[in-house]
């Protein structure tokens, strides 16, 4: 009986090593603060409003979820829409929507990822980026060919808390 008893304990100790990883530890990461996100779409903004355009701004956090949204004076009703994916594509995907348009030429599963909830391909989506840890996406619309610069504009301006 004793030896059977030993086996089922050494069973037991093995199962439950397998079980859990030597080096199981919490995460470490990043996220956006509200501050940084209001500073980033205002940013943004402010870049296309000196422009001469009318635009949305929206900010995700890296679950994809809106933290901040703006709807620039005069902007249409749509552009928030299409910020919001922009955002959201960027984010998820970890590059701006101009390189996911471009890959689309090379890589068809990119054009079949675009019927996925939120996905655009659209100019205008940007990662937010802490080193190569993508923390969140902004996207802007309603500034034609100028959309990712002024997305650019406003990441600018916190670029040293990005660290």
């Amino acid at each position: 009986m004793p030896r059977t008893l030993m086996l089922l304990a050494s069973a037991a100790t093995l199962a439950w090593m397998l079980a859990t990883p030597a080096s199981a530890q919490l995460l470490q990461r990043k996220d956006l603060s509200l501050s940084i996100a209001q500073a980033i779409a205002n940013g943004a903004l402010d870049a296309c409003k000196a422009m001469g355009y009318a635009a949305s701004v929206v900010v995700v956090d890296r679950g994809g979820d809106t933290l901040v949204s703006l709807r620039g004076d005069g902007s249409g009703p749509h552009t928030v829409e299409n910020a919001r994916r922009k955002a959201y594509t960027a984010n998820t995907f970890k590059m701006t929507t101009e390189a996911f348009i471009q890959d689309m030429k090379t890589r068809p599963v990119r054009r079949e990822q675009t019927t996925l909830p939120h996905v655009i391909a659209i100019n205008g989506g940007v990662p937010i980026k802490v080193g190569n840890d993508v923390i969140g996406g902004v996207g802007l619309s309603g500034s034609p060919g100028v959309d990712e610069p002024c997305v650019n504009a406003g990441i600018d301006k916190v670029k040293d808390q990005l660290q």
